[in-house]
């Protein structure tokens, strides 16, 4: 069988989704089933899969998602017990007063609130959280989706602290039991294997720590501007002059913002890990801008920017959703109210930096027995679900709940969690018979390795400017970037190695390929959650907004183009300086890209003066 046939029957899976959740406009709970069916069925018939290989795959497949799931269940928990107790209430309470500038509103609150819930919660909370407060405070309700979904991008790749990179990378990646991934760890100095032939967990985590060091480096460069998006979105899309120029006038800030958030960001990520990076970089972004918007600090002079008035809004901007408002009776103070989160912090640092502690919880672990030499395991000590549930059930002490109030966390708890196990539970285990492929009569590579043959003889050497965008669609379709992480991480490691292997002018740089495209692949699949319809759904839901996911996606779809392709040629750049030279494919693409922003910026102002009515 050719090799492009090969590719193109490994990809098949993929297909059935993207035809089936995305074409046809199923939902995942009738779509993800058929695309486990697929797997299995050629796996087994092209294959040559033996059934228990297939059983052992879906086994472990059935162990991750339960994972998944005790941290989407804990994640969710927490932020409904600050429902229930008012704490979210007055953490709501106390963005109002800062600012009337709509424009320094959307920032603080769905850039930089938004991304401290996507670091402490992920799973697409901040819809839940973010996006209702804007319409609190007087946003179209279509504005708040949109504002809501472009910031689902650089917070993403550490959201839920850092699951979709030690779930989805670390499991799609193998979890030590990939060859190839193993010998390429121990050359980086973290030896996977120990000498008893065993996995060395530590050291496995370490290595994922190191990739996710460089897809830090590469959200820093790309999370610059989108503050600046998100101004420009909002001015253009539902201003009065439906211009771009009134959001670019705040340039300065929004820059300033980006900073304010990715510099702590790019810092905890490459020195501590990838469970913090959105949570200590949105936390520390919001003290430093809060501080800066009221005193004016480099906004621009001139009356505040506002809606117009709500009766000459488009109708199709309004949502029908009132948003539901709890407050603690007597009040509650904002060191309270934000207590939690600190609770959360401290006992990740607790957990993740004390090595005894860390040693002593990756024991509690739930074992599965290998089933044709597939292992698989839930650790529920060192989980951050763990994490979460401690602290929900601090929080009622701590808030003074009753106890009605919390059993309704937990049963709406329950109930998110359910729905979202009616994907996953068909999903992780498709993902996880597609990793678990090899071995089969008909001698081919696992399918990873096949659709990574396939796509190399296609795209051979431009791969890092493309590999974004199949992690982007890989979201897209899963509605994930931990299952897109962990669909393609190892089809991405595998195509930068033949892209080495077919290049002897690369080889002297070939330790540098796997982790950046890996690093890509993990960029690619956050800026899918831009316009990952799963994600727009949950957004627009708690606003009544359902029905529009198809607009929200237009809207949205530039930002997804530029978070794939400004780090793909930044990926381009540095992997081919040494042999294309300085000014290779994507070091063009970068100056143009970056000329043409710093012309807009420059001309701006005399647009701005052009405008029935100025800023």
């Amino acid at each position: 069988m050719s090799v492009g046939l090969q590719g193109l029957l490994a990809l098949m899976p993929i297909l059935v989704v993207a035809v089936f959740l995305v074409g046809l406009k199923w939902p995942a709970s009738k779509a993800m089933p058929l695309s486990y069916i697929t797997v299995v069925v050629i796996g087994y018939f092209v294959w040559g899969l033996s059934g228990m290989q297939i059983v052992g795959g879906t086994v472990k497949g059935l162990v991750v998602a339960i994972g998944l799931l005790y941290i989407i269940f804990g994640a969710i928990l927490l932020l409904n017990t600050l429902v229930e107790s008012g704490g979210l209430q007055q953490i709501r309470n106390g963005f109002t007063n800062i600012t009337t500038d709509r424009r320094v509103q959307v920032i603080i609150v769905a850039w930089l609130f938004g991304c401290f819930i996507e670091g402490s919660s992920g799973f697409g909370t901040p819809a839940a959280v973010a996006v209702p407060l804007m319409v609190g405070l007087g946003f179209p309700a279509l504005g708040a989706v949109v504002s809501g979904m472009i910031i689902q991008s650089t917070p993403v790749s550490f959201g839920a602290v850092g699951t979709p990179m030690r779930v989805g990378v670390g499991s799609g990646l193998g979890q030590g039991s990939e060859a190839i991934v193993n010998t390429y760890a121990a050359k980086l100095g973290f030896p996977v294997i120990d000498a008893a032939g065993h996995v060395n967990s530590i050291a496995y985590d370490q290595f994922i720590s190191y990739v996710a060091a460089h897809v830090a480096i590469i959200h820093f460069v790309a999370g610059a501007l989108i503050p600046l998006f998100l101004v420009a979105f909002l001015t253009r899309l539902f201003g009065k002059n439906k211009s771009y120029s009134e959001g670019l006038a705040v340039w300065p800030f929004a820059i300033f913002a980006a900073f304010s958030m990715t510099i702590p960001y790019t810092i905890v990520g490459w020195f501590i890990g990838p469970e913090f990076p959105s949570m200590i970089g949105g936390a520390t972004g919001l003290c430093i801008v809060v501080a800066a918007a009221k005193r004016k600090f480099l906004l621009p002079k001139g009356e505040p920017w506002q809606f117009e008035p709500k009766e000459d809004w488009d109708p199709s901007w309004t949502g029908s959703v009132e948003i539901k408002e709890i407050s603690k009776p007597g009040g509650m103070s904002s060191p309270m109210a934000w207590a939690p989160y600190g609770m959360i912090a401290a006992l990740l640092l607790l957990t993740r930096l004390v090595p005894p502690v860390t040693h002593f919880l990756k024991t509690i672990t739930i074992k599965v027995p290998a089933i044709a030499g597939i292992g698989s395991s839930f650790g529920i000590g060192y989980s951050p679900g763990s994490v979460f549930i401690v602290v929900s059930i601090l929080t009622y002490f701590l808030h003074g709940m009753k106890p009605d109030a919390y059993a309704r966390a937990w049963k709406s708890s329950s109930k998110t969690m359910i729905g979202a196990g009616s994907a996953l539970i068909f999903t992780v285990p498709m993902v996880q018979v597609f990793i678990n492929s090899s071995g089969g009569t008909a001698g081919f590579d696992k399918m990873p390795y096949a659709l990574a043959a396939a796509t190399y003889a296609i795209s051979g050497g431009l791969w890092p400017l493309l590999c974004t965008v199949i992690g982007g669609l890989g979201a897209f379709v899963a509605g994930s970037n931990t299952v897109s992480n962990m669909t393609f991480s190892l089809f991405q490691f595998k195509t930068a190695e033949l892209i080495v292997a077919g290049n002897p002018a690369l080889l002297p740089h070939a330790m540098e390929w796997p982790t950046w495209i890996v690093a890509l692949q993990a960029i690619g699949g956050a800026a899918g959650n831009t316009i990952c319809i799963h994600n727009i759904v949950a957004a627009s839901a708690v606003v009544g907004l359902l029905g529009k996911e198809g607009i929200v996606v237009r809207k949205t779809f530039l930002v997804f183009l530029y978070y794939c392709f400004v780090p793909g040629a930044l990926g381009y750049t540095y992997l081919y300086w040494d042999t294309k030279g300085a000014m290779n494919l994507g070091t063009i693409i970068l100056i143009v890209f970056y000329a043409a922003l710093v012309y807009l910026l420059a001309s701006n102002k005399s647009r701005l003066a052009k405008l029935p009515q100025g800023v």
